[in-house]
């Protein structure tokens, strides 16, 4: 069992900078400050990049939410708190927003956070040299789609400083979620003199200049990430946590063991054929709670056997059973997913027409379809489908596999890559046919799924292309009546599921085991558990 102060080790050794203590729990000495916490907490992968622009991924996200700190924050429960900024007011018109930073933000080297390092950093977050492939969820700010697309220059972006606390931000128009908007790390601001310097590998250990409650100091591949307090930071009085591990352990089944061997305060995911004993065994540790996410698989629209084939790719959603995979493969409380856009308040979730036919009568029209795309038993439809490194995402997709191999005949091959292999090749989009994804919500507003799918998003990797769902986007964007924008936004849906570029499997939940002492644990939509909000009750039974 991890032990809740740092007076108290678990018995195997997590890293080498941490002495181990015996099966007896015998004390040991511990470098920094006594009575604080070290938290350790299972990541999933290996982070892809910890430059807030250009990372991508939860396990990123998980990390930079402790290192960087943007002009908005979120409570504990994932509600919307001041940041980096004091204070911030909004013009009638909806399309100026005027931000006044702490007189106390600092960065991690004490250099004080100014209106200058965010207008530097979200010129950059938008700078086509910078390669990100998020740039787009700042299209609102004034400008930022004509510099994304290198019509226009950075410094044309609607931001400005009139004085070193006083931030100006323009939007092109009226936006309802920008203040949500500004959580996300594309919006976090990087350290100019630092990125000046090192372009192209500041965001490493001894180089990050952070503004975050935490900062990077350690960075061992395929072994853990290491932050430590911001003696800087405003808030580092009140911080609870002197360091924390994130650890990237792709098997859910392993870092489910490493979590009852007492080296993880918390997993983040379950292997799905073990959430009958976690019940049973772990009751007090389990949490399961609603998760703005998708799971799907995506079909490669720009090359065959998929592109130009709508018939085909519905072909083979409509095979699935959805039900089949949410009760006998996870078994968690997932949601079947026919439509996109999953449950959001104020928001009308589309589906298809088949999604309530009775299973036969789907088979029977997916059999039609798969047969006028060319295909059928003396010449079936053989594919690759590519998924992450993961038991649980092997799992569903040969169920995925069985289900096309029963239905249609469809002969699958299965491609495990590690992570930050998968993103590259699903980004390249040369190889792959279908791939293993999921989408999680950046903001709790269905733009954040819808923009995705639009022609030059950054993200997407299924190459879908419809002028008239572009259109659509567009319109929403400049739309600012409520019901008629959510209109717009249904309707596109609507559009993506009759062209389905992809393939929606469930909607999720979060499941995972949290040691009963951590304290300052609330579940919330976004899945957001930034370290500063947690302490570890002392835990006088432990052995």
């Amino acid at each position: 069992m991890i032990a809740a102060t740092l007076r108290r080790l678990p018995a195997l050794v997590l890293v080498a900078t941490l002495a181990a203590c015996g099966q007896d729990g015998a004390s040991v000495a511990l470098p920094g400050p006594a009575g604080t916490d070290v938290l350790h907490r299972g990541n999933a992968t290996e982070p892809q990049s910890l430059d807030p622009h250009r990372g991508e991924g939860v396990p990123s996200a998980n990390i930079q939410r402790d290192l960087f700190e943007g002009l908005i924050s979120t409570a504990a429960d994932g509600s919307l708190i001041p940041g980096a900024a004091a204070e911030w007011t909004v013009s009638e018109d909806g399309r100026t927003y005027t931000f006044t930073l702490r007189d106390d933000a600092r960065w991690s080297n004490g250099d004080p956070v100014t209106a200058e390092d965010f207008v530097f950093s979200l010129r950059r977050a938008v700078d086509p040299a910078t390669l990100s492939n998020y740039s787009q969820i700042l299209a609102p700010i004034a400008n930022a789609n004509a510099v994304i697309s290198g019509a226009r220059p950075p410094e044309d972006l609607g931001v400005a400083a009139p004085g070193p606390r006083e931030l100006v931000i323009r939007l092109a128009d009226p936006t309802p979620y920008f203040l949500e908007l500004l959580t996300h790390s594309m919006a976090y601001p990087v350290h100019p003199p630092t990125v000046r310097a090192r372009p192209k590998d500041f965001a490493r250990p001894g180089r990050l200049v952070s503004n975050g409650p935490y900062m990077l100091d350690e960075w061992v591949v395929q072994s853990h990430v290491r932050l430590v307090q911001n003696p800087h930071h405003y808030d580092r009085d009140r911080l609870a946590i002197r360091a924390v591990y994130f650890y990237p352990i792709e098997n859910p089944g392993t870092e489910l063991k490493r979590y009852r061997a007492g080296e993880l305060h918390w997993t983040d995911a379950l292997p799905h054929q073990q959430l009958d004993w976690v019940r049973e065994n772990l009751p007090d540790d389990l949490q399961i709670s609603p998760y703005l996410g998708t799971y799907y698989f995506g079909f490669n629209t720009e090359r065959p056997p998929f592109a130009n084939q709508p018939g085909l790719r519905r072909a083979l959603a409509m095979a699935i059973d959805r039900e089949i995979i949410t009760t006998q493969v996870t078994g968690g409380g997932e949601i079947p997913a026919y439509g996109w856009v999953p449950p959001i308040p104020g928001y009308t979730p589309q589906r298809p027409e088949w999604a309530d036919w009775p299973m036969e009568r789907r088979l029977e029209e997916a059999r039609r379809l798969y047969a006028e795309a060319g295909y059928g038993e003396d010449q079936p439809l053989t594919v690759d489908l590519h998924y992450n490194t993961s038991d649980n995402h092997k799992r569903i997709s040969l169920a995925v596999a069985a289900m096309w191999k029963q239905a249609l005949g469809v002969r699958t091959r299965l491609i495990n890559q590690e992570f930050k292999v998968f993103l590259d090749t699903r980004r390249r989009k040369r190889v792959t046919q279908v791939f293993r994804a999921a989408w999680i919500g950046d903001y709790r507003d269905a733009f954040t799924f819808a923009e995705i799918n639009g022609s030059d998003h950054g993200m997407n990797d299924t190459g879908y292309r419809n002028p008239r769902y572009d259109e659509l986007l567009a319109a929403s964007m400049g739309e600012s009546d409520p019901a008629r924008r959510r209109a717009l936004l249904e309707e596109a849906e609507r559009l993506l599921l009759e062209d389905q570029p992809l393939m929606p499997i469930y909607f999720y939940v979060n499941r995972r085991v949290v040691k009963p002492w951590v304290r300052g644990w609330a579940p919330n939509l976004l899945d957001f558990h930034p370290t500063r909000y947690f302490y570890l009750e002392e835990r006088r039974d432990d052995p």
